[in-house]
């Protein structure tokens, strides 16, 4: 069964989660050329505009993964993606990742995004386990994971060469039996 198939529109009360298009790029190229975006997301790739406007058009077809643009309800304003991908059907597990443009951090918008589609990902396809990595150098990301249920498994020691020095992965989850919605 491809899980990811359907793409839904999750609604909170900050933000609107619904298939990312296209259309979508021209607001979401701020985190593509934004150097601390890069930083702490480990990119060391760049995408011209046309590239993205390839990905961003694909992921409507896609049944592997699902790929949700974030939409601030109070401006209607595209300020972010939370995607759920690597799926290992076998063991009902995804990984999540989300990035924001540089001025949309800070306001709890990345909280609701996160709490909205790991609980699609739990309560409506069923899977088991949820996980991310974060970078040492993101502790901002990694309490904000913290607060959504996240927890540290283990760390990826020297998983990321960024200008010159190894940085560690801490690899967290969140396991349906955990899941609840939260505050």
């Amino acid at each position: 069964m491809a899980v990811f198939s359907s793409k839904p529109t999750l609604t909170g009360d900050l933000v609107v989660l619904r298939p990312v298009t296209e259309d979508d790029v021209p607001a979401l190229l701020p985190f593509f050329e934004d150097a601390e975006v890069a930083r702490l997301t480990g990119s060391h790739r760049t995408f011209s505009e046309a590239e993205l406007r390839d990905w961003y058009g694909s992921r409507g077809g896609t049944d592997d993964r699902l790929d949700l643009a974030v939409v601030e309800r109070a401006t209607g304003r595209v300020v972010g993606e939370a995607v759920l991908n690597e799926w290992d059907p076998g063991n009902e597990s995804c990984a999540f990742r989300i990035a924001f443009v540089p001025d949309a951090v800070g306001r709890g918008l990345g909280t609701e995004a996160t709490r909205l589609i790991v609980g699609h990902a739990f309560e409506a396809l069923g899977l088991y386990r949820v996980w991310l990595e974060v970078y040492a150098f993101n502790p901002r990301a990694r309490r904000a994971y913290e607060k959504a249920g996240f927890t540290a498994e283990g760390v990826l020691r020297g998983a990321l060469l960024w200008e010159g020095q190894r940085v560690d992965a801490t690899v967290m989850s969140v396991l349906a039996p955990e899941w609840a919605p939260r505050p």
